[in-house]
């Protein structure tokens, strides 16, 4: 952190520290609100949700080569393959929308059309898996689905609809292979490296699962029973799988991925749920901003509520994950599922800085549709899936 950067950051808590009057009952109900939300974090998702994710995507991180990724990107490769990959590498590459650009701008400049280039520009940040499981965790796993689901179409509609529009300047341009670095040798088998990410996943699914409802009979409260039982032979088993096939070299490689997502993400998270508590609340709390305002606002499902969760989420610069707390406070405050679903569609891969960075790489026009296809998409989403949700 720059020198000026943290003179910034105390001069701002001075001011915070001075002015804010904390001696009023509504501030002193926000600070409680803020911690208390915190705190449900801290008890409910952390444990059992973060750190198996963390640890899933340092393992992506490591041991999935991005060379075997971007190189499906190229002149020479498939439609069907390019749009299929680059559709989903949000999940493999398990990037945010800071890592994604410079991705975007290198395929791009060295030859990817501008179909499965945006296709990629958008998925990248938009499935990261960290944010999917916690969105499903904490928002609820209808909307948790909706996200993957609608990224993934996103992502293959915005790179056709780019790819047409832009026909001619994208045939205009000097296309060739893309350069990528050739993947390491290993001696594990791909089978292996997918046994061991799908056992981590398997982890994460039990020791997040939740409690059903009193009167569910069957399967779930049997899983629910035997769910620590699960998890412990899914992680003696992921123990195992360690020391046959993994050398230390490469579970130290491992653990400093996971340790660096977890220093790089915890501190932004822990500051979007206490900034959330404190303006929103928890679900049926109220706090600094009144419930009214944001029912007037993001209410219902009209086409007004969309349209301005799809533009503030595209406007809005989002840390990783901190749209989820963000999302849990607006939709206790009374925001509908459709202009939920749309924020967190037009969230993740736009921007205001970040369009500045796609704009100096392709150009202000290419952006402008970018950008505009996105929220129309997102709109249209929202809407329909408050349809379904309502």
């Amino acid at each position: 952190m720059k020198e000026r950067t943290k003179l910034i950051l105390i001069v701002l808590i001075f001011l915070i520290c001075y002015y804010i009057p904390w001696d009023h009952s509504i501030i002193r109900q926000s600070g409680l609100e803020a911690f208390m939300m915190l705190q449900e974090y801290a008890r409910e998702h952390v444990l059992t949700c973060l750190i198996p994710a963390f640890f899933i995507a340092g393992a992506i991180a490591v041991f999935v080569q991005q060379a075997s990724v971007l190189k499906y990107f190229g002149a020479q490769a498939k439609k069907v393959l390019s749009y299929s990959v680059a559709s989903v590498s949000g999940t493999i590459l398990a990037v945010c929308s800071c890592t994604v650009l410079p991705l975007f701008a290198g395929i791009y400049s060295r030859g990817a059309g501008i179909g499965p280039a945006t296709a990629f520009l958008y998925s990248g940040p938009a499935i990261n898996v960290l944010a999917i499981t916690l969105t499903a965790k904490i928002l609820g796993w209808q909307l948790g689905l909706a996200r993957a689901i609608g990224a993934i179409i996103f992502a293959i509609v915005t790179g056709l609809l780019m790819a047409l529009i832009f026909r001619k300047d994208d045939a205009a341009r000097t296309t060739g292979q893309i350069y990528v670095p050739d993947a390491e040798n290993k001696e594990r088998t791909l089978v292996q490296d997918a046994l061991y990410i799908g056992t981590m996943v398997l982890i994460l699914v039990f020791a997040a699962f939740a409690k059903p409802a009193p009167s569910s009979t069957g399967l779930w409260p049997a899983i629910f029973a035997a769910k620590w039982y699960i998890t412990i032979t899914l992680l003696i088993v992921l123990v195992l799988m360690l020391k046959a096939w993994f050398t230390k070299n490469e579970c130290k490689s491992w653990l400093d991925a996971t340790w660096g997502f977890m220093k790089q993400i915890f501190p932004l998270l822990a500051g979007g749920v206490l900034m959330a508590g404190f303006l929103l609340g928890r679900p049926g709390h109220s706090a600094l901003i009144p419930e009214h305002y944001i029912q007037a606002l993001l209410g219902g499902n009209s086409l007004w509520a969309n349209l301005f969760a799809s533009v503030a989420g595209a406007l809005m610069y989002f840390a990783t994950l901190t749209e989820v707390p963000i999302l849990q406070g607006l939709l206790g405050a009374g925001m509908g599922q459709g202009p939920a679903l749309a924020l967190l569609l037009a969230g993740p891969a736009l921007s205001l800085p970040n369009m500045l960075v796609i704009g100096g790489v392709m150009g202000l026009k290419k952006t402008a549709v970018f950008c505009c296809i996105i929220i129309i998409l997102s709109t249209i989403a929202g809407m329909l899936y408050g349809v379904i949700a309502g």
